[in-house]
């Protein structure tokens, strides 16, 4: 399984004119369907009366083929959000939205016309796209006593781990996330701050 991809860490604007047509290209971070709904309202707002407005999404790992999406927004079937999700899809970058605006400007492109033009501006945009590294989180369970607490919650933090529940009764028990690739050096820390008495694996 993939421990971590890259994702956009900033959005990025191509604007080109095809056959008298204006392609608006925008490109964005979408961990979620929720997030590209809101950007495509923001985008229609932001550029009111255009023709079409068409989209293409990746809300997880580069290569997910569930939590994907694309739209042709009135255009001819296929011709608009299957080539730019097709261009998503090859770039190898996950969460990863595209919306493209296009105001008519009189001449018709045909099917295959509008496949390029639809998919130009994310095959120039990709490459220029400012990227970060997110690395796959994974559930951990630690039980620990009070005195403990501040301490493991410090390496926690330091391990870029991100807490989920805490439960106090007799103990804390912590419920958190933690990358793959941080649980051997997370082990190491915790051992020495607790003379051994304390290790933790993946729940899953």
């Amino acid at each position: 399984m993939t421990e971590s991809y890259s994702i956009p860490e900033s959005n990025l604007l191509i604007e080109e004119e095809i056959k008298h047509s204006r392609f608006i290209s925008f490109l964005f971070h979408c961990p979620t369907q929720d997030v590209l709904k809101l950007t495509l309202t923001n985008i229609k707002q932001e550029y009111p009366g255009a023709s079409h407005y068409c989209y293409a999404y990746i809300a997880g790992a580069p290569n997910d083929m569930v939590n994907i999406g694309s739209s042709d927004d009135g255009e001819p079937a296929g011709s608009a959000g299957r080539p730019m999700l097709a261009a998503l899809q090859g770039a190898n970058v996950g969460e990863v939205g595209a919306i493209v605006v296009r105001y008519f400007g009189g001449t018709k492109l045909g099917v295959g016309g509008l496949m390029r033009a639809y998919s130009s501006g994310i095959k120039q945009g990709m490459p220029q796209l400012s990227l970060v590294t997110k690395f796959i989180r994974y559930p951990v369970y630690l039980a620990c006593s009070y005195a403990q607490l501040a301490d493991i919650e410090y390496i926690i933090g330091q391990h870029d781990g991100v807490m989920l529940t805490k439960e106090f009764t007799d103990k804390v028990e912590l419920k958190f996330e933690l990358a793959k690739d941080a649980l051997e050096h997370f082990n190491t820390q915790l051992a020495t701050m607790t003379q051994g008495a304390l290790q933790v694996k993946f729940t899953v």
